[in-house]
């Protein structure tokens, strides 16, 4: 059924909701307090829409290519485990004040696995929506394995525009640390939505032609 529903109203509103309170939460740590004078607490209010509007275009999409029926969701999703992995950074940041280098990559490596454990509870459960049973234990499985190449790719281009290109346009070290918490996700999220797609969460829905 690919339409949207109640359960996509609910899980949009829910991961949206503290998507905008933990990147609000960010902004602050950057002393980046407000926008125009208004203060970024309202994205508490604004992402749930957008994640609301970007399923619904997923589905729109869909009508006539399959394969944005469950990307809307997907980047939903995706973009909430980006600040849930950028949060955890900056809070390791926080507490111990290093930015860069060996440090830095510690940390990079320790949120990516905070975010990927969120990854793998709302991908299985809203995104590709994976039957339960038996077969969850290989499900994980390959799940992990196809993330081992994620964060080897998103730690490795991060750590590299964090340790060994210089910071541009006047940022300091925490927000170009974000910078590279940045890059390292984009470069890593269409690797994964195929992984996922195509071998962990695959069924009849997911098949290789709708790609």
């Amino acid at each position: 059924m690919n339409r949207f529903t109640k359960k996509d109203l609910l899980f949009a509103s829910f991961t949206g909701f503290y998507t905008g309170l933990i990147a609000w939460r960010i902004l602050v740590f950057l002393e980046k307090l407000d926008f125009m004078g208004i203060p970024f607490v309202w994205l508490m209010v604004l992402v749930p829409v957008l994640w609301i509007l970007g399923v619904n275009l997923g589905y729109f999409l869909g009508r006539w290519i399959p394969f944005f029926n469950q990307f809307g969701k997907y980047a939903a999703i995706g973009f909430t485990n980006f600040v849930i992995d950028t949060g955890v950074v900056n809070l390791l940041i926080a507490f111990s004040g290093i930015a860069s280098g060996v440090g830095f990559s510690i940390f990079k490596s320790l949120s990516f696995i905070v975010a990927v454990t969120h990854s793998y509870i709302w991908n299985r459960l809203w995104v590709f929506s994976a039957e339960g049973g038996s077969e969850w234990k290989k499900e994980f499985i390959k799940f992990m394995t196809v993330n081992l190449v994620a964060i080897t790719v998103n730690v490795g281009v991060a750590s590299f525009v964090v340790n060994y290109v210089d910071p541009i346009y006047g940022f300091d070290p925490k927000t170009w640390a974000n910078v590279g918490v940045v890059v390292g996700s984009a470069v890593s999220l269409v690797f994964s939505f195929v992984g996922f797609k195509l071998v962990v969460f695959k069924t009849k829905d997911n098949a290789i032609s709708q790609v």
